[in-house]
């Protein structure tokens, strides 16, 4: 686990060895998170990078005999 450091403007510097295998660009948005004492950061992907990220998902959904 690497540890960063909140400067004085807090803001932080994410480690190369994060950055790059989850491809983070310079200037790319990342969405922030609180989940009880964690801040977690999820990169926003532009939309025509999600091409195909839903292939081959089962749409099948059980229903109700009466909503068939």
């Amino acid at each position: 686990m690497r540890a960063v450091t909140v400067s004085p403007k807090f803001q932080i510097v994410i480690p190369k060895e994060v950055r790059e295998p989850m491809g983070i660009k310079s200037g790319q948005k990342l969405q922030m998170l609180t989940y009880g004492n964690r801040i977690e950061l999820i990169p926003i992907k532009p939309m025509h990078e999600m091409k195909g990220v839903l292939k081959g998902i089962d749409t099948d959904v059980p229903r109700d005999k009466d909503r068939l």
